[in-house]
């Protein structure tokens, strides 16, 4: 029997004017999520988890689990700089009852392989839930070599990655250590490469693109379950159309929020400096939203 692979969204968080969370905001986005067929990941990349507070975090994802009622499955991200915060905080999210505890690699610090090995088993050690790898090496400058992953995977607790790298050359790495070790998942982050890593044995994706597509992202996923490649590819083709349009304006989780922010305002700006509000800018994502029917 045929596995069945999962999406999930790295789901935004919402902010007020004052740049305080709006949980009641970001619950509706996850109603939204839930609605389309869509898992959750959320204090991700797109979810400004840099931007966070630990309290803010904690709460974020009692709000997230609240708000889901078992309805799909939720992975929140842990990852700090610091092994020893990493740790407290996924033995939060532990405490609250998640599907999945994601580790983005330390950033801002240069990690030897050794470093990682020590940092990803110490968290997983720490917690009942299982813990994901998340590399994403263009913005933490440390990579997951795939001889590291294939060290993690005999983790007992570590039960899979997330590659957010962007190249298909890294992905093969990973599901080739996903074959060695069944028990290890490979989640995609390129939205570009969704279909394409399902049919190489992902257990699914993580996309931040998603939240402004989350419709077309799980069409992918529900065609490839119900093993219709054309419908998949056909999905897959507009999805990868948009990623292109709208990317290529500059840094993607940021036009991902300004995206929603167009059509909805009560997503709010990010705290991140990456994006300030540009009126030409804004016309332009505007109009890549009329294009595609959003």
């Amino acid at each position: 029997m045929t596995k069945t692979r999962h999406a999930y969204v790295a789901l935004v968080t919402c902010f007020r004017d004052n740049e305080t969370i709006d949980f009641a905001a970001t619950c509706a986005q996850v109603r939204r999520q839930v609605a389309a067929g869509n898992n959750i990941m959320c204090a991700g990349t797109n979810g400004d988890f840099t931007a966070l507070t630990f309290d803010e975090k904690v709460r974020l994802c009692a709000e997230v689990v609240d708000e889901v009622a078992g309805r799909t499955r939720v992975i929140v991200n842990a990852g700090t700089p610091a092994t020893f915060e990493t740790t407290l905080l996924a033995r939060e999210f532990d405490r609250i009852g998640v599907d999945g505890i994601a580790v983005i690699t330390p950033y801002f610090i240069a990690c030897t392989q050794e470093g990682l090995v020590r940092h990803f088993s110490t968290v997983a050690d720490a917690v009942q839930t299982p813990v994901y790898l998340y590399d994403i090496p263009a913005r933490t400058q440390n990579h997951i070599e795939p001889d590291t992953a294939r060290q993690l995977a005999k983790h007992g607790n570590i039960a899979g990655i997330k590659d957010s790298g962007g190249a298909q050359q890294t992905l093969e790495e990973y599901l080739a250590v996903s074959r060695e070790y069944p028990g290890f998942e490979v989640y995609s982050g390129p939205d570009h490469l969704v279909h394409w890593a399902l049919a190489e044995g992902a257990a699914g994706c993580i996309s931040g693109l998603g939240n402004v597509m989350p419709e077309t992202l799980a069409k992918i996923l529900t065609a490839f379950n119900a093993d219709d490649p054309t419908a998949a590819e056909a999905a897959q083709e507009r999805f990868s159309a948009f990623r292109k349009d709208l990317y290529g304006l500059g840094y993607p989780p940021a036009l991902v929020k300004r995206a929603l922010w167009l059509r909805d305002p009560s997503v709010g700006a990010s705290r991140q400096p990456a994006l300030l509000p540009d009126a030409k800018q804004d016309q332009q994502i505007a109009e890549i939203l009329e294009r595609y029917g959003l």
